[in-house]
């Protein structure tokens, strides 16, 4: 049932994650306005600028308050210099102490070119991309494959001779997230560009890898619990040459870790830049919701990046409190919010470098505030 007050916990972090944070919370704060929400902010300091200042990752009681929130709002994390005593970057437990913490198994990564946006793949002097060629989702597993911390190095006399990495592919990780995946495509209101089919894409090297031969023949079984969507298979190498030559077949793709990392990076290309890439991590209890982009330390504290993949971010989060929550306020706050965009880009007065402009982040969260609040 619909909550009286949503409590979102906000990580604003490192660079420009303290550029963009404070425009989607403004965004936030305009539907919340116009809908009728409540929503209880709760921040917290984090991330690696934190950690010089203080010698922590970020404040004490943040994992517990993200436990107990409806959301969480992370900006970015990571910065020059910032490293723990064992090597890994100051910041980075963050993201994997919520992701294994909270066991967010699948990362979403929606890709969208929206109208007005020339994207970088094609001269941008000669062709304009239709927009309606490229609206997919990436959903990535999130919780083992290479990024499971079973890693190592062997050291003798003092030099590093060997390293280990290994990919774990579980039958428990694999199927919730195609699970996932089927069901997002069930749930769009749109199937591909091309043909309108909705359909999930497999990619995998299961023509090579065992740990990919488990995840397909896991897609194939979940599949059949799923007749109304389409199956569809691609290897990793030839799906990103696909990916860029015909991205209006693609609906949904699912995939293990790593691969998703790289693939869904790739797509961001399609919509235009990484300043318009959203995501969220998501579990059978918790989420939280970020923009794909880094730090961008060169642009920290210039109030010049792109707060768009933040605010798009924050739609996202929106519409996942509206179907967990049951609550159609928050659905349709979630739709205004890209409407609210979209009308910013198509209008072309408040845009930043990145989308050939040369405004200000927060003037382009203001302009979006106002296009929520007078649509």
């Amino acid at each position: 049932m619909p909550k009286n007050s949503y409590k979102i916990v906000v990580l604003p972090g490192d660079g420009i994650g303290r550029d963009v944070t404070p425009e989607g919370v403004k965004v936030l704060n305009a539907v919340a306005e116009r809908f009728g929400l409540n929503f209880e902010f709760e921040e917290f300091a984090c991330g690696g600028q934190y950690y010089l200042e203080t010698g922590r990752e970020w404040d004490e009681g943040a994992f517990d308050a993200c436990k107990d929130a409806d959301a969480i709002f992370l900006g970015a994390v990571g910065w020059p210099g910032a490293n723990l005593p064992d090597g890994n970057i100051a910041g980075a437990g963050i993201i994997f102490g919520l992701r294994f913490g909270l066991d967010l198994y699948a990362n979403v990564r929606p890709t969208k070119l929206y109208p007005g946006i020339k994207h970088k793949v094609h001269d941008n002097n000669k062709l304009v991309w239709d927009p309606n060629l490229v609206d997919l989702v990436t959903v990535r597993e999130n919780t083992e494959g290479l990024y499971s911390p079973l890693r190592g190095r062997l050291s003798r006399g003092g030099t590093s001779e060997l390293a280990v990495d290994t990919r774990v592919i579980t039958r428990k990780g694999a199927e919730r997230v195609i699970e996932y995946a089927f069901k997002l495509a069930e749930r769009r209101d749109r199937g591909a560009p091309k043909d309108g089919v909705k359909r999930v894409t497999c990619i995998d090297k299961s023509n090579v890898l065992e740990g990919c031969r488990l995840f397909r023949s896991i897609y194939d079984e979940v599949a059949e619990r799923h007749p109304a969507i389409e199956k569809d298979y691609a290897y990793i190498d030839a799906y990103t040459q696909w990916l860029m030559r015909n991205p209006d077949w693609f609906n949904v793709s699912v995939t293990t870790n790593m691969l998703g990392d790289i693939a869904s990076d790739l797509s961001a290309v399609l919509g235009g830049s990484l300043g318009m890439a959203p995501s969220a991590n998501v579990g059978d209890n918790h989420a939280f919701f970020e923009p794909v982009h880094g730090s961008a330390p060169k642009h920290a504290g210039q109030d010049k990046a792109n707060p768009m993949a933040m605010v798009l971010s924050g739609a996202m989060l929106l519409d996942y409190i509206g179907d967990k929550f049951s609550d159609p306020k928050a659905v349709e706050a979630s739709k205004a919010v890209e409407v609210a965009v979209e009308a910013v880009i198509l209008e072309g007065k408040t845009l930043t470098y990145d989308l050939g402009g040369n405004s200000k982040c927060s003037d382009v969260g203001t302009a979006i505030a106002e296009k929520i609040r007078s649509p």
